[in-house]
């Protein structure tokens, strides 16, 4: 049950909103291109502020990589749809159905009206990230926001709250705070769309939530990537950019490299250039300051306890260590990775998402079974293939199904701004970035202008009916 002052408030936010919204009219290019300006400013003065707050959140997070992945990954969203949301704005022309009423001066569009009112639950994984690069495409439609950001990250939640504030009035984006419970009055609020980015689970909550008031839903989840090696793959480039996937933030991403399908014979090798690959990134780890920890002590124990599932199950596990250091007392709470070989189904790292530095690698024994294998389980966000041999290749693209892809890497298709990102099914629903996510955010509404003169074609189509409709149909009704 929701606290009726919770839900009170939340919706006299929307309200205003909304009101805001119908008050001014659909809003030009220019107060579009200033609002996305608007946002990269924030960034851009931020920047230090955002690396404390995330390092505080998570206990030792990398400055470099927050700038990278969450700074530098958001202003080239919200730039791009800056210097594009005019173009995009413009109405898009159609043919006419029949095509006899263009000739004679009947006109089909689409013209892109905003939905008006967008919710959006961003995630602690890339709080800045996933709150800011998605808003390129919210704002470029023309919307106004509410923005959620996640409790597990107070810090963050706490500055984007403070920095939003500073460039907006809250009836262009509102910042609400707080637990759970805030999360799911928040899912309960009709608006015009809703964005969630976290967990499958949650994700079916937020959307029985939206449900009610027939909320239009965009979900990005997640699930359980797989990496495809194939026999012609260079296994020193895979271990290397499968490695870095993995470690980056410490594996807490969501396309994440979850498990790895390699070749029996090949597995040896590729664990041998996985070590090599993660003492070259990370000579020492337990007060490495590129090493990212685990976000909280929950989290912390999940892992730990999918290791130790995994070993009892009989799995070989290889810590990569490379200083050999003691973390069993460490201040923060890093995770070194961790390589599962000979997992099984039933062990937990193999049947739940991991969103950590843990990595099974499971043989197989031609590139059929490692398809049949992937097509066995829910469809995930990511699917990767590491070789050079285009039929195989292709074979696995045609006969898996996944959010996106990368070839020969690990998550770089979410670094496109020109492909639309999402997931399908469990992964998720809908799929934003670049002009996609102006179109996701965007009610394309239809428009036909009728000819002006009334003419006989046009008078033929009304009673009384006669032989000239009976001929055109006649044409018509046929094979």
């Amino acid at each position: 049950m929701t606290d009726p002052a919770i839900a009170s408030a939340l919706n006299a936010i929307l309200s205003r909103q909304k009101a805001a919204q119908l008050r001014d009219g659909t809003p030009s290019a220019a107060v579009r291109a200033d609002r996305l300006g608007r946002c990269i400013g924030l960034l851009v003065d931020y920047r230090t502020e955002i690396e404390d707050a995330l390092n505080a959140d998570f206990g030792a997070r990398s400055r470099q990589a927050t700038s990278f992945a969450d700074i530098t990954a958001s202003i080239g969203p919200l730039k791009h749809a800056r210097k594009h949301v005019a173009a995009w704005m413009r109405p898009s022309r159609h043919g006419t159905t029949p095509r006899l009423l263009g000739w004679l001066g009947g006109k089909a569009e689409i013209r892109w009206q905003p939905k008006g009112v967008v919710g959006l639950l961003s995630p602690w994984n890339f709080p800045v990230n996933l709150t800011f690069a998605p808003l390129a495409g919210v704002l470029a439609a023309g919307n106004r926001v509410m923005i959620k950001p996640s409790e597990t990250t107070p810090a963050t939640s706490d500055l984007l709250k403070s920095m939003f504030k500073s460039a907006f009035d809250e009836e262009e984006i509102a910042v609400v705070i707080g637990g759970p419970e805030v999360g799911r009055a928040f899912s309960s609020l009709a608006f015009d769309h809703l964005l969630f980015t976290g967990g499958t689970s949650i994700g079916r909550d937020v959307m029985r939530a939206a449900a009610e008031n027939l909320v239009p839903v965009t979900l990005e989840l997640g699930g359980k990537s797989p990496v495809v090696i194939g026999a012609s793959a260079d296994l020193s480039a895979a271990a290397n950019r499968v490695m870095n996937g993995k470690t980056f933030n410490a594996g807490q991403i969501c396309l994440a490299p979850d498990y790895v399908l390699a070749p029996a014979d090949r597995i040896e090798t590729f664990v041998g250039h996985a070590k090599t690959a993660v003492a070259r990134m990370f000579p020492t780890i337990r007060d490495n300051p590129d090493y990212t920890a685990i976000v909280s002590d929950r989290h912390y124990a999940r892992l730990m306890g999918h290791l130790d599932d995994a070993r009892s199950k009989g799995a070989e596990i290889v810590e990569i260590n490379p200083a050999g250091e003691d973390l069993r007392q460490q201040p923060h709470r890093r995770i070194p990775p961790t390589l599962i070989l000979r997992p099984t189904d039933d062990m937990k790292v193999m049947q739940e998402e991991i969103f950590g530095p843990l990595l099974p690698i499971k043989a197989h024994q031609g590139i059929d079974e490692a398809i049949d294998y992937i097509n066995a389980r829910p469809r995930p966000l990511g699917l990767y293939y590491f070789g050079t041999d285009e039929a195989e290749r292709d074979r696995v693209l045609d006969r898996t199904t996944s959010g996106g892809v990368t070839v020969n890497d690990v998550v770089m298709h979410v670094a496109q701004e020109e492909l639309p990102f999402g997931g399908i099914g469990p992964s998720g629903l809908g799929a934003y970035h670049g002009y996609e996510g102006f179109r996701e955010f965007s009610h394309r509404k239809s428009v036909y202008h009728q000819i002006k003169k009334e003419i006989a074609p046009l008078r033929m189509l009304r009673p009384p009916f006669g032989r000239a409709i009976a001929r055109v149909l006649a044409m018509q009704i046929r094979r």
